[in-house]
């Protein structure tokens, strides 16, 4: 273990071989379906999920870590490393990062810093690795926090969605509520700034919200060095199409194809399909990413973590 261990929570859907490279800690939510309480993503997986929910009429609810989650974590790593950073899903959109708080009071013996990424999903997911990456690198509990206040600002998600009123009925629709009850058959394209769902456009196809998501993101990226993940919920081939063309248009150095965990999926439906990134600054450091294959990283055609 690093001198400063991470801990994040599940919506983050950092991909698995990374968790354990970096041995990253993290925290699931819950899903609670008929009664029966499962643990996102260690439970469920996303193909059970979505098998279930396109054939139950009734929807599942969800719930952030307790307490107890979070305290049991920090004690056991306040054991083994010098500070703890703990990163977590905005705290707009659920609670979990109070209680990570409170549990950082109760439980710690080693600082403790605990941060709001102000995203959710991959972009969550990129802050930790950032951070995790830092932690290999030596850095102290206040450089790791540092380092991932610094790209917080940096990172965008954008997305769209079969149907809005998953959103809708876990009230976090945001701007998109203005598109509710509307007869056209019309696909938005959203994002996830501060917090907060915004309709970024409308289009009258799925393959243009998905063209028009490149674009945004060519527009605000250009020709720099690109951190990316296409993200999904079960919507894979769709996910890897997508992810071609990213990956012979821009110029990747970590790309990553990720599939909304059960939390997620409980909130969108499944057909979600999005885009989570930020671009190195030309003065950045390289970075260690995984899978490269010479400039250009080959997408990764496996289903990681996420929810909310």
């Amino acid at each position: 273990m690093a001198r400063i261990a991470v801990v994040t929570d599940s919506v983050a859907c950092v991909p698995r071989e990374l968790v354990e490279k970096y041995d990253i800690h993290v925290v699931p939510f819950h899903v609670v379906w008929a009664g029966q309480d499962y643990r996102d993503g260690v439970d469920l997986s996303p193909a059970e999920f979505y098998g279930l929910f396109r054939q139950d009429k009734a929807f599942p609810t969800t719930s952030q870590p307790s307490l107890a989650d979070f305290v049991r974590i920090y004690a056991r790593l306040s054991k083994e490393a010098e500070g703890i950073v703990s990163i977590h899903v905005a705290e707009d959109l659920t609670g979990a990062i109070n209680v990570a708080r409170v549990a950082a009071r109760e439980a710690a013996s080693v600082p403790i810093r605990v941060v709001d990424s102000r995203m959710a999903t991959m972009a969550q997911g990129f802050i930790v690795l950032e951070a995790a990456r830092a932690a290999d690198a030596g850095g102290t509990v206040d450089q790791v926090a540092a380092a991932t206040e610094a790209l917080i600002p940096r990172l965008d998600l954008i997305a769209t969605l079969d149907d809005l009123k998953h959103l809708h009925r876990g009230g976090r629709i945001g701007e998109a509520a203005t598109l509710l009850g509307s007869k056209l058959k019309i696909n938005p394209v959203l994002s996830l700034a501060h917090a907060q769902v915004r309709v970024l456009t409308v289009v009258r196809t799925r393959r243009n919200a998905v063209q028009k998501m490149i674009e945004m993101m060519w527009e605000k990226v250009g020709e720099r060095p690109l951190h990316a993940s296409v993200f999904h919920g079960d919507a894979l081939a769709e996910a890897e199409r997508t992810a071609e063309q990213i990956q012979s248009r821009f110029n990747c150095v970590e790309f990553y194809i990720t599939e909304f965990t059960p939390v997620m999926g409980a909130h969108t439906g499944p057909g979600v399909i999005g885009l989570a990134f930020y671009a190195d600054e030309m003065d950045d450091p390289p970075t260690d990413s995984e899978g490269a294959g010479g400039s250009r990283l080959g997408f990764l055609p496996r289903m990681f973590s996420l929810s909310l």
